[in-house]
């Protein structure tokens, strides 16, 4: 493929279009990676469709099958194969249910079994899409045993890299007893001015004991 311009090798034309824009030979192509001495990735994926009857054929074949084609052998068969059954695997697998954390219970049930009992104070924030379902939960900071350092530039980096429409706050406090200092209360105010700010909601901090909870939603402070 070194033959082709810049502008319609295969790699460079999915960076620049995304994968969609690439035809069934050239997708193919950047999965073989290579072609022979004799011929290029992109002739190879040629010859592939060709001889199995096109992509729909590819997919019935063994790696017998494709391995008869000059230049692919038997790992870029296992390869090919492998990535024709993820795909197959995304349509007939429905994706499993996001936690939705509506409450502040929720929001405890969830975190208490993976945060509450730690021997080092941690900060994080729990991802959530505009339906208040989880996305995915990030450590922000961790501290000595009884502090932490958070800027609300930090929170709110991951929350904007994650598209996220709302946020729970949450950090443990290894003393097991989750009743929030001035500092906690202090630091739920400037995130709460900082989501407002940037449109993306905090819902809720957590304080979180080793089997107890405070939320500053639940009082009324959110």
């Amino acid at each position: 493929m070194k033959d082709l311009s810049p502008d319609d090798r295969p790699r460079e034309k999915l960076w620049r279009h995304g994968a969609a824009a690439l035809g069934d030979n050239e997708l193919i192509a950047l999965l073989l990676g290579s072609g022979s001495r004799r011929t290029t990735a992109l002739a190879v994926a040629n010859e592939l469709l060709r001889s199995a009857g096109g992509l729909h054929g590819l997919a019935r074949s063994t790696c017998t099958d494709l391995a008869r084609v000059v230049g692919v052998g038997a790992a870029k068969a296992a390869q090919l194969l492998a990535a024709l059954e993820l795909g197959r695997r995304t349509l007939v697998r429905a994706p499993a249910a996001r936690v939705c954390l509506g409450t502040p219970r929720a929001a405890a049930e969830f975190l208490l079994p993976r945060f509450g009992a730690r021997a080092i104070e941690q900060f994080g924030v729990v991802l959530l899409d505009s339906r208040h379902r989880v996305i995915r939960t990030t450590l922000v900071a961790a501290g000595t045993l009884n502090s932490t350092i958070v800027e609300p530039r930090e929170v709110f980096r991951e929350a904007m890299l994650a598209r996220a429409a709302a946020i729970v706050a949450f950090h443990n406090h290894p003393s097991g007893d989750p009743i929030p200092s001035p500092e906690d209360a202090a630091l739920t105010r400037r995130l709460a001015a900082a989501g407002a700010l940037i449109g993306i909601d905090l819902i809720d901090h957590i304080v979180l004991g080793d089997a107890r909870y405070f939320s500053f939603r639940e009082i009324g402070q959110l």
